[in-house]
């Protein structure tokens, strides 16, 4: 099976695997929550969505930091 983008593209654009998950599941969520809020349905899995803005080099690493939950 073949992954595309490959995972060596990928990491051309975020520097470890560790950042590229939490990256791409930050995206994917803000991406599930603003269609889930504007009632939109999506075309695409937003995994598949985030993975591709970060293929396309649409994703700025450091905006994406995990979102902090209060206690």
């Amino acid at each position: 099976m073949m992954l595309y983008p490959a995972m060596k593209d990928l990491l051309e654009k975020v520097p470890s695997r560790y950042e590229l998950v939490n990256v791409v599941a930050c995206k994917a969520r803000r991406i599930a929550r603003e269609a889930e809020m504007a009632g939109e349905p999506l075309d695409a899995k937003p995994v598949s969505i985030a993975i591709q803005a970060v293929a396309n080099g649409e994703l700025d690493t450091k905006a994406e930091e995990p979102e902090q939950t209060e206690a």
